[in-house]
């Protein structure tokens, strides 16, 4: 294997591990990494930037980190817009590596707060036109990337056969590799993990008590989310998550973020709906950023033998803690379609 250049290239290369019978983890250390570099490499080659000029974004956190990579690895500058869920560790790794952030004042309303950071992308282009907005929410350039994960998952795992399961997010992830798997001739069935109030499929009306499980879904429209390529949807309260995340700590000593135990237990039950197929999971991130919030709390985790999603056939009978839908690759809900 041939040595990085940069350590941008190491974190983005994620780890294929198998955890049970037909039931595998795509493990990230930070996931957006992959979209980033491959995106800013893009638009050098493309002549649409070149070396030196500011990329520009709004990011809750995970983004911010990897476009800062990205820009490091290539020369360019980063501008931040970001939410006031940024915490200090990463402000001080965006400080030394030379990004820029921009932080929104605390808002409880997550909707207000993605529309404010907007906004004020939108202010900072119109004062520095030369500036270029990555629009990670919109723009297909982030699905490049997963190509090289794709071609690696079809290789390693010798299948024709694949469940796909992970958060929807910003579309650029197991769309993007659902894609380019079904474009080699895998068979994929692709199962999108998403939090109550996200409006990206139709589940905004429904609201978590605990926090909102970061990265997975979104109060505002996203371009970028293929609707029509999935085939199931999994709703995952915070408690539920939790509980998959201990699990997968607990069991099979993998250290990941509270969206990879939502789609650890999404995995595990269309792995026992199926007994044909394999099951890949996305694991996006480490846990470190959950240490209080969620495994500090592991005595309060359940046997996921003991959960059980509600199975739905309309968004109006969602309901805590967990429920599944057949989506039938359906188009997006007339709420959840970007406009401009």
């Amino acid at each position: 294997m041939a040595m990085d250049e940069h350590i941008a290239e190491a974190i983005g290369r994620p780890d294929l591990v198998r955890l049970d019978d037909r039931l595998l983890c795509l493990r990230f250390e930070t996931m957006k990494v992959v979209s980033a570099l491959a995106a800013v490499r893009r638009l050098l080659e493309t002549g649409a930037v070149r070396r030196g000029d500011t990329l520009l974004d709004s990011s809750s956190g995970i983004y911010a980190y990897a476009l800062a990579l990205a820009c490091h690895r290539y020369g360019m500058r980063c501008h931040i817009v970001g939410s006031t869920t940024v915490d200090r560790t990463l402000r001080i790794q965006l400080a030394v590596l030379g990004a820029t952030l921009e932080q929104m004042e605390p808002c409880s309303d997550l909707k207000l707060d993605q529309k404010r950071r907007v906004a004020r992308v939108r202010e900072i282009l119109a004062a520095h036109p030369r500036h270029h907005w990555m629009r990670q929410y919109h723009d297909e350039i982030h699905y490049l990337g997963y190509e090289a994960v794709a071609r690696r998952l079809r290789e390693e795992t010798g299948t024709e056969r694949i469940t796909l399961v992970g958060g929807v997010g910003s579309g650029a992830s197991t769309g993007a590799l659902a894609h380019y798997l079904r474009a080699a001739g895998t068979e994929v069935r692709l199962v999108g993990v998403q939090p109550y109030g996200s409006v990206t499929f139709g589940g905004e009306h429904v609201a978590d008590p605990e926090i909102i499980i970061a990265g997975i879904g979104s109060s505002i429209p996203f371009g970028n989310v293929r609707h029509s390529t999935y085939d199931v949807v999994h709703w995952t309260a915070f408690d539920a998550a939790l509980s998959g995340s201990v699990e997968l700590l607990r069991r099979h000593a993998v250290f990941a973020g509270l969206s990879s135990g939502a789609a650890h237990l999404a995995a595990r039950w269309e792995r026992a709906q199926d007994r044909e197929r394999t099951v890949v999971f996305v694991a996006a991130d480490t846990g470190h950023r959950y240490a209080e919030d969620v495994f500090a709390r592991h005595a309060e985790a359940l046997p996921l033998d003991e959960l059980a999603p509600r199975e739905v056939t309309s968004q109006d009978q969602l309901a805590l803690p967990w429920c599944r839908m057949s989506w039938n690759r359906a188009p997006a809900p007339l709420r959840a379609v970007a406009v401009g």
